[in-house]
């Protein structure tokens, strides 16, 4: 991977794959640009340059104390800068927020294709504290319990489902992740409510959701793509669950890139 620099020192870990048109992916919740290679390899076989990057405090990316919404904002326009100036955003999840709040922000974005963005519209909000709390935990060294409360109540995952996660495999490869549990809090509830900045981007705007994902998903990308003028709802029955299909993605984005 090779890194580029952010507004406020935090050197930023980036991949590149395929020649084309610069597509820059950007992640949601505990994820890093590894578990992006489905999308960036479909999108490179369908003429695109995939970028894929660990934002911070995830895989090869720094961190720095007391990261804002600001500095992720400030992350993603490093990333453009080092791989051509201006770039069509896919953004998944709290990716899709971040890459909507970024476009409101001027960072150059040429296409916006919003992959499930978890916005509530001001319903049902996680509690106020939620980061707070999220940060005690990581300063107390208890990043189970950091990574549990945010799938629980960040994610609002059943306890079942967290249960499980929890007695998985791969619950350990979560644990180095759990700082980035406050910042995906903090940028979501910033975004939450798009502004109205967000809503006037001059970038045009594809909302993408699958046909069975989670209720909250469904309600937010119709809503968002509702209060939009001139945004495109695309469902996509191959992502399933809140897992965007890498060759369905790369093929609407193709057609809407061509």
């Amino acid at each position: 991977m090779r890194t580029t620099t952010s507004a406020d020192g935090t050197p930023i870990a980036y991949d590149e794959t395929g020649d084309g048109p610069v597509v820059v992916i950007v992640n949601g919740a505990m994820s890093r640009a590894a578990d992006a290679a489905g999308l960036a390899s479909a999108l490179t076989d369908a003429g695109f340059r995939a970028v894929t990057w660990d934002r911070r405090a995830r895989g090869a990316s720094g961190d720095a104390t007391g990261s804002t919404p600001e500095r992720e904002v400030e992350d993603l326009a490093a990333v453009i800068a080092a791989t051509g100036g201006e770039a069509a955003v896919l953004g998944h999840s709290s990716g899709a927020v971040l890459a909507l709040l970024a476009a409101s922000r001027g960072v150059p974005v040429s296409a916006l294709f919003l992959s499930e963005p978890p916005m509530r519209f001001g319903e049902d909000e996680p509690a106020d504290d939620l980061a707070d709390r999220l940060q005690a935990f990581v300063d107390e060294g208890l990043l189970d319990e950091a990574i549990v409360t945010f799938q629980l109540e960040g994610v609002g995952l059943p306890r079942e489902m967290v249960e499980g996660i929890r007695a998985s495999d791969q619950f350990a490869a979560l644990l180095p992740l759990a700082q980035s549990t406050v910042y995906d809090t903090n940028l979501v509830r910033v975004s939450s409510t798009p502004s109205p900045e967000m809503l006037a981007v001059d970038a045009p705007v594809t909302i993408l959701r699958g046909e069975q994902t989670f209720p909250l998903l469904l309600t937010a990308a119709d809503r968002l793509a509702e209060a939009m003028d001139g945004a495109e709802l695309v469902v996509v029955p191959e992502s399933v669950m809140h897992r965007p299909d890498p060759v369905a993605t790369a093929r609407v984005i193709r057609a809407r890139l061509a």
